[in-house]
């Protein structure tokens, strides 16, 4: 040997023996495995010089098999490789097929690498031995018996591991070789038993063995644990899946291999076990699961399926609330939100009243008609509070795509639930009050027909199967109470109308407004302006002269503004002067209504219009409640035949019943004392002001009759009456609809008399008293009547 080259061999002690091991080795390259010193592993070579390496040491020779830090590697370099290895011996050599080898080999030592002196054809590095550091010392010995007991106990634990291997792990002789034997039996990753090859103390390796051992037998105690669970659970599949699945989860949290892709598949299966999903929507939630488990962490379908699964999670499948069947009860919340209204307080006891006696009975569609501000959306937020469940809403106004209600398929883009299913997992019930507003404006174009989609949803012997285009599975609308609001039912399809039990609203009286505005809307007002009722008095000659010149509507929405206006006025004065709670409060007199609110937009003025013959006073009935109007007739003589010509964008049978009117005129007008030119040779113009509102319908009839008669014979109408009817040619006054909305109309505009169709006395029931207290409501049977007091008699001739 020359002075400065390394030795031929080095010496190295393995236990008892000692063996010379040549000191330039060729190295083994390995993928993901480790071999520690005193450990026999197989090994199986495929890269060339890898068989170049194992040539090159020859059966009963020696190696260094080193791990490369990139398993993907098929060349790597001395760099690539970690610099502690291990130096085995090659005890046998085994032909494989496909040009591969096989060699059993067992570790003699611990090295490190020097610097390649050959790379081709194989690596060949000096090796550097390295031996145990540490001396034998109590705190040694300790640890050794420790990490005996931890592998025994984990072999107790385990049913794979054979009972004979607690006494082969208590026999062997030192510290080093059992924390070597025990580090290649464990699960690690190759990092890690890298690590503890890279260890030369004994001590500091057992340590880390007792932690991992530790782990190992917290995982077989669950496991031993969860099966002990499952064991009498084969009647019940999927609670055993739920466990299994379960423990699946708490190893791979121990092993660290529980990526987000399984830990977000696992959440969701939890929450959709959880919401007890039907088995329809079972099977359908567990075919999506597995689907998003296989799919890529940054698949693009992958927010897709978990939006999906994450709807079917949300919706209350099986959520229900108690229903509260106390009718008294019920009663009393009713009365509290709302005034008057007895018609549909009745209706809603005595459905829980039905629903008391009869728990499976199936509740009704109700569709409260009526104009808007009359309190037909508070109402049923109401119900819901009187029955104890849960209010959901769904503004229908404007809806024109048969998907909002119906949901998007989810082939298209940002697809997602219809409105129903929408608001039942706002509300989290599945047998909420279910408001379905302004079901009247529905629309359709080509995108669908909503009001068709509705059908399904209200309709009591479909329901229970629900289906929705996004979700694809059934779902129970049958425990719903739902009610629908709308202005008119003239815009509602037959068929969805058909499937709806119609309660009317109709508007309120005068004494109604000033009751709600005393009860409800005066102290919600103060409360939101921050002014007690000990610095803001307002009287009631102050609300009734608002009710009375200030509003003409059928609810009180209009009222409730006003009456804020008011507030805000006083709060500004008070807020102004500075006074003190202490001094006297603020008194809303007439001057400062008038000063806060203004001129009074209402004005009598049926008697100022009505001075001169041809304008009548006719009640309809629109969306916003009952009303007068107006009916101006002109006759204009000249030409060979009778002309009528119509203004007012009228429709087609208020046209005809002017038609009918004037034929009846025409062929009465000798009896009528009618002796005017125009009945020869004319032109007649039939005009109804507010020109830009539609109007139709045959209750103007008799009205059309009177300003006919009237211009033609120059006779004035009475100031303050008005009248509603259909006429036929005959003469007679046939009956109309809407007579309570009319009534109170007419009641609002000042009118002293009505005139209505004998055949409507019947609906007179629902007329308030204190209405038909204040408007004298005569019945009439042919025109001559109404001619007879609507009409003034021609002054006497001087």
């Amino acid at each position: 040997m020359k002075p400065g080259q390394p030795p031929a061999h080095i010496r190295i002690t393995l236990g008892d023996e000692s063996v010379d091991v040549p000191a330039l080795l060729p190295v083994l390259p390995v993928r993901d495995a480790v071999v520690f010193p005193g450990v026999t592993a197989p090994l199986a070579i495929g890269r060339l010089r890898s068989l170049a390496a194992l040539d090159a040491a020859g059966e009963g020779g020696f190696l260094v098999v080193a791990t490369q830090r990139d398993p993907l590697l098929d060349e790597p370099a001395v760099a690539d490789l970690h610099p502690m290895a291990c130096v085995v011996r090659v005890v046998r050599v085994i032909d494989a097929r496909r040009e591969g080898k096989q060699a059993i080999v067992v570790g003699v030592s611990r090295t490190r690498m020097g610097e390649p002196t050959a790379t081709d054809p194989a690596l060949l590095v000096p090796i550097e031995p390295v031996a145990e550091t540490d001396a034998p010392s109590p705190e040694l010995d300790a640890r050794w018996k420790q990490v005996v007991a931890l592998a025994q106990q984990v072999i107790d634990l385990r049913d794979d591991l054979p009972d004979d291997w607690k006494g082969f792990v208590a026999g062997i002789p030192s510290p080093g070789l059992l924390a070597d034997l025990v580090a290649s039996s464990l699960p690690l990753s190759p990092q890690e038993k890298v690590a503890l090859l890279s260890e030369p103390s004994a001590l500091l390796r057992l340590d880390r063995l007792a932690r991992h051992l530790e782990r190992e037998a917290t995982i077989a105690e669950k496991q031993q644990s969860l099966r002990s669970e499952t064991a009498g659970d084969e009647s019940d599949p999927r609670r055993r899946e739920r466990l299994l699945r379960r423990r699946l989860r708490e190893i791979e949290h121990e092993l660290g291999e529980n990526d987000a892709a399984h830990r977000e598949a696992d959440e969701l299966r939890d929450r959709l076990e959880a919401a007890n999903l039907p088995d329809d929507a079972r099977a359908q939630a567990d075919r999506e699961v597995k689907r998003l488990a296989a799919l890529p962490q940054h698949a693009p379908d992958r927010h897709l399926v978990r939006t999906y699964l994450e709807w079917l999670a949300d919706l209350p499948w099986s959520k229900t609330t108690e229903d509260h069947l106390d009718v008294a009860a019920a009663r009393e919340v009713l009365d509290a939100d709302h005034h008057g209204l007895e018609k549909v307080k009745d209706r809603i006891l005595e459905f829980l009243a039905v629903r008391k006696l009869a728990p499976q009975a199936r509740g009704p569609i109700l569709c409260f008609v009526g104009p808007p501000g009359v309190g037909k959306t508070s109402l049923g937020r109401s119900i819901a509070r009187a029955m104890n469940r849960k209010f959901a809403r769904a503004s229908l106004g404007g809806v024109r795509d048969e998907a909002e209600i119906r949901g998007h398929r989810r082939t298209y883009v940002g697809a997602m639930p219809g409105r129903i299913l929408q608001s039942l997992r706002r509300a989290g019930s599945s047998n909420p009050v279910f408001l379905l507003d302004e079901i009247d404006k529905l629309g359709s174009d080509f995108r669908g027909d909503p009001s068709s989609a509705l059908l399904e949803v209200l309709d009591p012997e479909q329901n229970h199967s629900f289906s929705d285009h996004y979700l694809e599975v059934p779902f129970d609308l049958s425990r719903v109470l739902f009610i629908a609001t709308a202005n008119t039912l003239a815009t509602i399809p037959p068929a969805l109308l058909d499937r709806m039990e119609v309660i009317e609203l109709p508007g309120y009286t005068e004494r109604d407004k000033l009751t709600i505005a005393k009860q409800y809307l005066l102290p919600k007002q103060l409360e939101a302006h921050g002014i007690g009722t000990e610095r803001f008095e307002v009287p009631d000659a102050a609300l009734e002269r608002i009710v009375h010149e200030f509003t003409r509507e059928a609810g009180v929405r209009s009222l409730d503004r006003l009456i804020a206006t008011l507030v805000r006025k006083a709060a500004r004065q008070l807020a102004e002067s500075g006074e003190s709670t202490e001094a006297s409060p603020l008194v809303a007199d007439d001057a400062f209504v008038s000063k806060a609110l203004g001129p009074p937009p209402h004005l009598p003025e049926t008697a100022e219009r009505t001075k001169v013959p041809g304008v009548v006073v006719g009640l309809a009935r629109t969306g916003h409640g009952g009303d007068i109007l107006f009916i101006e007739a002109t006759a204009i003589p000249g030409g060979d035949s009778v002309r009528l010509r119509l203004t007012g964008q009228l429709g087609d049978v208020m046209r005809e019943s002017a038609e009918a009117a004037l034929s009846w005129v025409r062929t009465n007008a000798e009896a009528l004392a009618i002796d005017s030119p125009v009945l020869r040779g004319g032109e007649i113009h039939l005009h109804v002001p507010a020109g830009a509102v539609p109007k139709d319908g045959p209750s103007a009839g008799i009205a059309l009759a009177t300003a006919l008669v009237s211009v033609l014979s120059r006779r004035k109408a009475r100031g303050h009456l008005a009248m509603t009817g259909e006429i036929s040619l005959r003469g007679k006054v046939l009956p109309v609809g809407g007579i309570k909305d009319k009534v109170l109309g007419a009641a609002r505009a000042g009118i002293e008399t009505v005139l209505l169709p004998r055949r409507n006395e019947k609906d007179l029931v629902d007329v308030p008293a204190d209405v038909r207290e204040r408007v004298s409501i005569q019945l009439v049977d042919t025109l001559d009547e109404v001619l007879a007091q609507a009409l003034e008699p021609l002054p006497a001739a001087a």
